[in-house]
């Protein structure tokens, strides 16, 4: 459930990121490299996973599929956080500068 969660992320960062391209002002290429390279640890954590259980991988306990789908959001969630950081640090646009120095 994790690798679902993370991959719909990354494919609609994906998609955003290429309609907006040539701008690139609002950093989205650093959003989609996170969240491939989450879908790249799920996936590798998956094989592993199925290497270990074999069958037993596609049946999953329904608390499983919760925790799974918990997690999942979480690392979406904390993706948009450091993307909203980053962005607020970097600054393309100059928003935050102008605030912070403006004269009243």
């Amino acid at each position: 459930m994790t690798l679902l969660v993370t991959a719909f992320a990354a494919v609609i960062s994906t998609v955003l990121w290429y309609k907006n391209a040539p701008k690139s002002d609002m950093m989205l290429g650093v959003l989609c490299l996170m969240y491939w390279g989450a879908s790249l640890m799920w996936l590798v954590d998956a094989v592993f996973e199925y290497a270990e259980l074999k069958a037993e991988y596609f049946t999953p306990a329904p608390a499983e599929m919760l925790n799974d789908l918990f997690l999942g959001l979480s690392v979406v969630a904390l993706g948009l956080i450091v993307w909203l950081v980053i962005l607020l640090i970097k600054d393309p646009r100059g928003v935050v500068k102008a605030t912070l120095f403006k004269k009243k």
